[in-house]
């Protein structure tokens, strides 16, 4: 079903499962057009539940069909952990996803883990700014900030997307690209996350929500016109799909 604004769709699935089918379809189709029309994909991966719900990519056809050699992949938040720690989103990504598609490592970009949480947050904006020099990674006409073609994003039970979390000042932040926490209500504390104003840069954000634990912030999200849920500040350039199975929608 299609939501009362345009730019905004809102997908309702019986399980888990069938959610993770579609994202997979969605993802491997949205993958050839963006290397059709522009020869590259800019993804930018989360952490929690997501990779997991990605695995379909993983399998036939899309493991056969997409064109891995084109994807360059992003963070939208990390911990500031090794990059090895089982708290690294990293090395969920690459546990579950990375290391069984067959990306360059070059077009991989990690943190950098041997620093302070503000001095990662730098380095990878500044990193992201030499991306752009290189026109790997466009800006938006619009908003002058980075332009990912897809963000895949999850959603905490308190409302939070990336490290961006309520009553916390990161939310608020309007000119760095990367922002720094080192009080995240989540462990663990330090982390780096894009920021509002690069979220919502994007071409195309999937928000895949799973589970019964997520419907009182589904629905405050979805159903209240003035939550003030960080979520319901994704408010992309492009296209907002939100990916639900019946349990995150039960009460909507």
């Amino acid at each position: 079903m299609a939501s009362e604004k345009a730019k905004k769709t809102i997908l309702k699935f019986d399980t888990e499962d069938d959610v993770a089918v579609a994202l997979a379809k969605y993802t491997a189709d949205l993958s050839q057009r963006f290397i059709q029309e522009k020869g590259s994909f800019n993804v930018v991966l989360s952490g929690g539940t997501l990779i997991d719900t990605m695995r379909y990519l993983t399998q036939a056809p899309h493991k056969e069909s997409v064109d891995w050699s084109k994807w360059n992949i992003f963070w939208l938040d990390e911990r500031v952990v090794p990059l090895e720690h089982k708290d690294s989103n990293y090395k969920l990504a690459y546990d579950g996803f990375l290391s069984k598609v067959s990306i360059p490592g070059g077009q991989i970009f990690p943190i950098n883990d041997k620093k302070s949480p503000e001095g990662a947050a730098e380095d990878y904006e500044a990193l992201h700014r030499d991306l752009v020099e290189r026109k790997i990674l466009p800006l938006s006409d619009a908003t002058g900030f980075p332009k990912f073609d897809l963000m895949l994003l999850g959603m905490g039970p308190d409302g939070h997307v990336a490290s961006l979390f309520p009553n916390h000042p990161q939310r608020d932040e309007k000119e760095r690209w990367v922002t720094f926490i080192t009080n995240s209500p989540k462990p663990p504390p330090p982390r780096i996350t894009y920021t509002f104003p690069v979220i919502n840069s994007s071409s195309e954000i999937a928000m895949v929500v799973t589970g019964a634990e997520l419907a009182t912030a589904v629905k405050d999200v979805l159903g209240n016109p003035n939550s003030k849920l960080p979520a319901a500040e994704v408010s992309p350039q492009g296209l907002l799909t939100w990916f639900l199975d019946k349990d995150a929608a039960s009460k909507l």
